[in-house]
């Protein structure tokens, strides 16, 4: 499956959507719209558009597409991010993407608290301190007790997180980030 990340910070809500035509052409029928983080560099123009704005316009303009939406368990409380996801919803969104989770505890307090709605839940590697370092600062997670940042770790929590998926009929989808792909997947569905 194909699913383009649209970043609502690169969308002029004075202007159709850009990617109409092409999505249309290629058949592309779902996307996840995402916030985004603020450029590093500003070569290039963003506006000044939330996640609400470009949902309810992929409403109005692609009608028929599935527009997913993401979850930042991190950001703030989960009473402000519990708001978010529900005035994302009444935008029109279907579904949700996580940010991935780090600790089975922390994962199962927010699957009670979004019982009902279709949701994926991210997973992703963490294999250094300083992998684990950015995590912390850029994303506020906070790690368990008994996180190690190492493939075995990894891969260990990837698939616990796999086993609870299926026993409740949950999505999950996996973010391998600077890791060796072949021997992540490979232990996760050895």
């Amino acid at each position: 499956m194909s699913m383009p990340h649209i970043r609502a910070m690169d969308i002029d809500l004075d202007k159709e959507l850009p990617m109409k035509d092409y999505l249309r052409a290629h058949k592309i029928g779902e996307v996840l719209v995402i916030q985004g983080d603020p450029p590093q560099r500003m070569t290039h123009a963003v506006y000044p558009t939330e996640s609400t704005d470009v949902i309810r316009k992929f409403r109005e303009e692609m009608p028929e597409v599935k527009v997913y939406a993401g979850i930042d368990q991190y950001r703030s409380s989960m009473r402000h991010e519990l708001y978010r996801v529900r005035r994302k919803v009444q935008a029109g969104a279907s579904g949700f993407f996580t940010q991935p989770f780090f600790d089975h505890r922390f994962l199962e307090m927010y699957a009670d608290m979004l019982d009902g709605l279709d949701v994926y839940w991210g997973v992703s590697p963490v294999m250094s301190a300083g992998s684990q370092s950015y995590w912390e600062r850029k994303n506020q997670v906070i790690f368990p007790r008994s996180f190690e940042p190492t493939l075995s770790w990894s891969i260990g929590f990837a698939r616990q997180v796999m086993e609870w998926a299926d026993k409740r009929d949950a999505s999950l989808y996996l973010m391998p980030i600077r890791t060796d792909l072949e021997e992540y997947l490979h232990g996760v569905f050895a």
